[in-house]
């Protein structure tokens, strides 16, 4: 058992990591409850399926342009610092949505610009606490990882349905507190942690200018091509053969099984992602993780593909829950392989890339799942999306062979001996 479940040795190992984990768990429950509310709240108000999807639209350029500088100051400030400002700009905006809703009806662009700076704020704080994990999971990383995958995972599942409870029995001010509340647990969580400053390069400007940086960061990852690999396998994986977007038009037209078999089929993802992540205790000692991630990704693409072809719910149920654990083994294998071949002093920048991919592939997979439906029956969408996937991997493997080739073994050497020879 001690091989299969998720390795706990860096939380024994490092207090810090310990009060960063705790802290990550609150704030990514409030994270994924206003995810929730907030749409929620722009239907009620609007009652307009279109001004909702434009939530997301309205998110976006706050996630990329927060996702950049985030990762560029992150890796010249002080990532502590930078964490307890973005949650505490997060925290005033969960109380700024709490008074609004309070005081009456807000107008929809008010909503619209707090959730802007929600989602920017958040991008920031993700992507420093990203690059901060190696610096205290020291030897322990690839348990670090794990651990912090399998704690988003968990928050995706929880948190969603702890919303939808409050929002019936209390209201959206409620919840909002709550939000905020959480995002200030986190805050006091990061307080006793030691400074996290970055390493500067050898002879670099002290103060480079930012768009420099950025584009320094940009050219590092461009430059590493298992790390390219990695990338490009996560967004064919997501742009094909995700096909959260027809859920409902599965459930509804296929299944005939309303808003419960759309909720089954979402939490089947996530429930299968899960299980995996807190299993996955035999990557601890892997060594050719590109060629797990290689395969997972396929295994994920055959199980969509397979789910759209499913004559029943529960099937279809059953092979998402698959699918879901072949993403969340491949997610754990591309942190560790992104983290590791990443020098410190180019984390942030690294991590900045890393959200982007994250963020922006689900929402690619919208729109390829939404354009497939409206040209073949939704099953076939499915199906012909995750097939495509399979296509994309394959092209993948050829165009960046590195990624099979990684060696988990040697990286790991190398990040021990980089270790030491900085160590006073």
């Amino acid at each position: 058992m001690a091989r299969i479940a998720v390795d706990l040795t860096a939380l024994r190992a490092s207090r810090d990591l310990r009060l960063l984990t705790i802290g990550q768990a609150c704030s990514s429950l409030g994270t994924q409850a206003a995810l929730v509310a907030i749409p929620y709240q722009v239907y009620v108000l609007t009652d307009s399926a279109f001004l909702v999807g434009l939530t997301g639209a309205v998110e976006l350029l706050p996630l990329v342009l927060g996702s950049l500088i985030g990762g560029a100051y992150a890796d010249r400030v002080d990532r502590r610092k930078i964490m307890l400002w973005a949650q505490a700009v997060e925290a005033l905006v969960a109380i700024a949505l709490a008074v609004v809703t309070t005081v009456g009806e807000p107008h929809v662009a008010i909503i619209f610009i707090l959730a802007a700076m929600l989602a920017g704020s958040g991008s920031v704080a993700n992507v420093t606490r990203s690059a901060a994990v190696p610096a205290l999971a020291g030897d322990y990383l690839r348990s670090a990882l794990a651990i912090n995958f399998s704690v988003s995972s968990l928050s995706a599942v929880v948190g969603p349905g702890l919303a939808g409870l409050v929002i019936a029995g209390a209201g959206l001010q409620v919840l909002y507190v709550a939000v905020a509340v959480s995002f200030v647990v986190m805050v006091a969580l990061i307080l006793p942690i030691r400074p996290l400053r970055p390493v500067p390069r050898e002879g670099a400007e002290p103060h480079e200018p930012i768009h420099r940086s950025i584009l320094e960061g940009l050219g590092f990852v461009r430059s590493n091509r298992a790390l390219m690999g990695s990338f490009v396998i996560d967004i064919a994986a997501m742009a094909f053969g995700m096909p959260r977007a027809l859920f409902a038009v599965l459930s509804l037209t296929v299944f005939d099984a309303g808003a419960a078999g759309t909720g089954l089929l979402y939490a089947s993802v996530s429930a299968g992602a899960v299980l995996a992540a807190v299993t996955t205790g035999w990557l601890e000692h892997a060594r050719w993780l590109g060629r797990i991630t290689i395969v997972a990704v396929v295994v994920w693409g055959v199980a969509i593909a397979a789910a759209g072809l499913a004559g029943s719910l529960w099937v279809a149920a059953v092979l998402l829950a698959i699918a879901g654990a072949a993403d969340s083994v491949s997610a754990v294998c591309r942190s560790v392989i992104n983290q590791t071949v990443t020098p410190e002093r180019m984390r942030g920048r690294m991590s900045s890339v890393f959200m982007l991919v994250v963020q922006s592939g689900p929402r690619l997979g919208d729109v390829e799942s939404g354009v497939a439906a409206s040209i073949m029956p939704v099953g076939a969408a499915v199906s012909v999306g995750g097939l495509a996937c399979l296509v994309a991997v394959g092209l993948t493997v050829l165009a960046y062979p590195q990624l099979a080739a990684y060696d988990g073994h040697e990286d790991q050497l190398a990040l021990a001996e980089a270790g030491a020879a900085s160590s006073p």
